[in-house]
C-alpha cells in the first residue's frame, strides 16, 4: 500500500514538474513541456551546452513575442492561413489514424516472409448445392495428403463423385504474392506439409508448401520471344529452330536488341530492345520465372526454353537481392507502403477502432434495418426523402459524447459515393457496407477532435499554425517593409557605408555551358577572338553568361588559381547535372574599396531588415514584459 502511495505521489510530482511555467510574456506563459518539446526537436550540436540552450530559449522567446503580435494582428483568421491549416491537418492526421504497433508488427512480420520463396500448390473443391457434399470431398483430399498419397491416387479416390477436386501450381510465390489469408496459411506451414482445409465462398482450399528457397528478390531482363500457341506441334518444331538459329548469333556477339526488334513477338517490348521492367517473384509463368532467376550474373544469356507462350531467350540486365537486414531504408519504406496499400492493414485498423471506441462515446441507436434500406432505396432510385417505419433522412444513426451525431442521410451521402451498391431489392451490397460506414464515422469523429485525444497531434497543429503566423507577420512587419523602403534602405547604406567594401574583386564574364565539350569549345573561341555576346548568339540553348563586378571569391575556379586580366579559368564541372562553368577576367580590383548603393543593395535589405526586426521585437518585449522562471530553466540545465 505504502509502494501505491509512494508511486503515486512521485507520478503526481512528474506531472506538476513538467507542467510547470519556463517564462511569461505579458499575461501569455509557456510552459516546460512546450519549449522542451521544441527544443529537443531543433536542437543541434550549437544547443547542447548551457550557454547553447540559454541562446535557443532567447531565440524561442522571441518567436513567441511575434507569434503574439501576429495573433493581435488575427492573422490567423486569414483565408489563406486558415485554409493552408486545414490542408496541413489533413497531410498528417493519418499518422494518428492508426495502431502504429500493430502496422509496425505487420512491416516486421513482411519483411521475415520477403526472405523466403514457396512453392505452392493448392487443392479446390468448388461449393455446390449442397455445402456437405464439398466438406466431404475437401476432408477426404486432406486425410489422403496426410496419408501421403499421390495426386492420382488423390484424384482417383476422390473424384469418383461429384463435387470434383481441382488442383493448381502457383509456382514460387512471395510475400503480398497471395490475400493475406492465404498467405497466413501458405508461410505457417513447412516444406512438404498441406494445411487443413479453408472455406471460402466460392469454395473449400488445401494450400500445400512443396519447397521453399532464400528469396531471390527481383530481376531486370530483356527477352526475345518467339510466339506459337499451344498445342501446335508442327508450328513448335518449326520455331524452335529458329529460336536455336538466333541464340547462335547472340553467343557469337550478334546484339541483343538488334535480335529483339527483328524477330521478337513480343509487342509491349521489341521496339525497346527486348527491356522487360523489374519484376521479382510471382509476377511471371512460373516456368519463365525459374529459368529467369537461374541466370546468375549481369548479360548472361539463357539457352532458348519453352512456355505455354511459346519458346523465349532471356538476357539478365541487373538483379537487386532481398535485403537481409532492416538496415536499406528504402526498401524499408517500400515494404511499409506496401503494408499500408494491403489488406493486411485491416488487422491494424480494426484493434484502432476498438481502441477509440470508448473515447468518442459511440453509441448506436436501435433501428429496424429493412426500414433502413426501403429509405435508401428510395432515395438512391427516385431521389425522395420518405419514411419507412420510423426511419427517414433525419433518423440518428450514431451518436458521440461530443454531442455530434450522424444522421440516415449522412449514410445516403456515403452510398451515393460508393459504386458498390446495388438498391432495389437485393440489400446484401448495404449489409456489407453499412459496416465500413460505421467504422468511417467513428474514425471521422475521432480525426475531428485529435487535438484532444493526442498531445503529439496538437502540438504539431500548433507549431504549423505559428510557423504559418510567423511567416506572415514577418513579410508584414520586416522583409515587405525593408524590400519597399527605398528611401529607409538608401538612409541606412549612408549610415553605415563603412560595412559595404569590396574585398579583392574584378569584372568578370561567367559562362554556364550545358556540358564539359560546350565548354571548351566557347573557350576555344574566346581565345580566338569571338566575344562572349557572339558565343551566346550562336548556342543559345548550350551557353549562357553574366557580366558583372564579382569578389575572386565568388568566382568559380578548379583549386587555388593566381587572377590576371585576361584570364580564361579552367571549366568547374558539376557533379549532379555535367553542367561547366568558367569565367573570363576582364579587370581586377584591390580589397577596400567603396561599394556603391547598388552593388550593396542585397546586403543592405538583409542588415536593414535586422535592424527592423531588432527595433520591433525591443517594442514587443515592453508591450509584453518577459519573466524567465530561472528555477525552472534551471532544472532543464541540470
Amino acid at each position: 500500500m505504502k509502494k501505491l502511495f509512494l508511486l503515486s505521489v512521485l507520478n503526481s510530482f512528474i506531472i506538476i514538474s513538467y507542467g510547470q511555467t519556463l517564462f511569461s510574456y505579458g499575461k501569455y506563459s509557456v510552459s516546460k513541456a512546450e519549449f522542451l518539446n521544441a527544443y529537443n526537436k531543433n536542437k543541434t550540436s550549437d544547443t547542447v551546452s548551457s550557454q547553447g540552450l540559454r541562446n535557443y530559449l532567447d531565440l524561442y522567446i522571441k518567436f513567441k513575442l511575434k507569434v503574439q503580435a501576429a495573433k493581435d494582428m488575427q492573422l490567423d483568421t486569414l483565408p489563406s492561413l486558415k485554409a493552408d491549416l486545414e490542408n496541413f491537418r489533413n497531410q498528417v492526421q493519418n499518422h494518428y489514424l492508426k495502431d502504429t504497433n500493430e502496422v509496425n508488427k505487420l512491416i516486421d512480420e513482411a519483411f521475415e516472409r520477403s526472405q523466403k520463396d514457396i512453392h505452392v500448390v493448392y487443392y479446390f473443391v468448388p461449393e455446390v448445392g449442397d455445402s456437405s457434399k464439398s466438406y466431404n470431398t475437401i476432408s477426404k483430399v486432406d486425410q489422403l495428403l496426410k496419408s501421403n498419397k499421390s495426386d492420382s491416387e488423390i484424384f482417383a479416390e476422390v473424384n469418383k463423385n461429384t463435387p470434383n477436386v481441382q488442383k493448381s501450381d502457383l509456382g514460387f510465390i512471395t510475400v503480398f504474392s497471395l490475400p493475406y489469408k492465404f498467405e497466413n496459411i501458405v508461410y505457417g506451414l513447412k516444406p512438404g506439409q498441406s494445411g487443413i482445409p479453408f472455406k471460402t465462398k466460392k469454395g473449400w482450399y488445401i494450400f500445400k508448401n512443396i519447397k521453399e528457397r532464400h528469396a531471390v528478390g527481383k530481376i531486370t531482363l530483356a527477352q526475345i520471344l518467339f510466339a506459337v500457341p499451344e498445342g501446335f506441334i508442327i508450328p513448335r518444331q518449326e520455331t524452335k529452330k529458329l529460336a536455336d538459329s538466333v541464340y547462335n548469333a547472340l553467343i557469337n556477339g550478334a546484339d541483343f536488341a538488334a535480335m529483339a526488334k527483328q524477330f521478337s513477338d513480343d509487342r509491349s517490348t521489341f521496339m525497346n530492345g527486348g527491356l522487360i521492367p523489374e519484376f521479382g517473384t510471382a509476377k511471371y509463368d512460373s516456368v519463365f520465372e525459374d529459368h529467369a532467376f537461374a541466370l546468375t550474373k549481369d548479360g548472361e544469356i539463357s539457352q532458348p526454353f519453352e512456355t505455354k507462350f511459346g519458346y523465349h531467350i532471356i538476357k539478365r540486365i541487373s538483379a537487386s537481392p532481398v535485403p537481409e537486414t532492416k538496415n536499406d531504408e528504402t526498401f524499408m519504406n517500400n515494404l511499409k507502403e506496401e503494408v499500408l496499400n494491403h489488406n493486411r492493414i485491416n488487422i491494424a485498423k480494426r484493434k484502432f477502432i476498438t481502441e477509440i471506441l470508448p473515447k468518442t462515446g459511440f453509441k448506436k441507436m436501435p433501428l429496424n434495418e429493412e426500414n433502413l434500406w426501403g429509405v435508401s432505396d428510395s432515395s438512391i432510385l427516385e431521389n425522395k426523402n420518405v419514411t419507412v417505419g420510423k426511419v427517414n433522412e433525419n433518423t440518428i444513426l450514431f451518436t458521440f459524447n461530443n454531442k455530434a451525431n450522424v444522421k440516415v442521410r449522412d449514410w445516403i451521402l456515403y452510398l451515393r459515393n460508393n459504386n458498390k451498391t446495388v438498391p432495389g431489392g437485393n440489400h446484401g451490397s448495404y449489409k456489407e457496407l453499412f459496416p465500413e460506414f460505421t467504422d468511417a464515422s467513428i474514425i471521422s469523429n475521432y480525426a475531428s477532435r485529435l487535438e484532444d485525444f493526442s498531445p503529439a497531434f496538437k502540438n504539431q497543429i500548433r507549431e504549423f499554425k505559428e510557423g504559418n503566423m510567423l511567416f506572415e507577420v514577418m513579410q508584414r512587419k520586416v522583409w515587405g517593409k525593408a524590400s519597399d523602403d527605398s528611401a529607409g534602405l538608401l538612409s541606412y547604406y549612408n549610415q553605415h557605408k563603412e560595412k559595404y567594401l569590396w574585398n579583392s574583386s574584378g569584372d568578370a564574364i561567367i559562362f554556364t555551358c550545358s556540358n564539359k565539350e560546350v565548354a571548351k569549345t566557347s573557350i576555344e573561341q574566346l581565345r580566338k577572338g569571338k566575344t562572349w555576346k557572339e558565343i551566346l548568339s550562336e548556342d543559345p540553348s548550350h551557353v549562357q553568361a553574366d557580366s558583372g563586378r564579382y569578389e575572386l571569391g565568388q568566382i568559380p575556379v578548379v583549386g587555388r588559381t593566381h587572377f590576371t586580366e585576361g584570364l580564361i579559368t579552367l571549366p568547374v564541372i558539376n557533379k549532379t547535372d555535367g553542367t561547366a562553368v568558367f569565367a573570363k577576367i576582364i579587370k581586377l580590383y584591390p580589397d577596400h574599396q567603396q561599394r556603391d548603393f547598388e552593388d550593396s543593395r542585397g546586403l543592405v535589405i538583409n542588415d536593414y531588415q535586422n535592424f527592423l526586426e531588432q527595433k520591433w521585437v525591443a517594442q514587443l518585449e515592453k508591450k509584453y514584459p518577459v519573466k524567465v522562471n530561472e528555477k525552472v530553466l534551471q532544472e532543464i540545465l541540470k
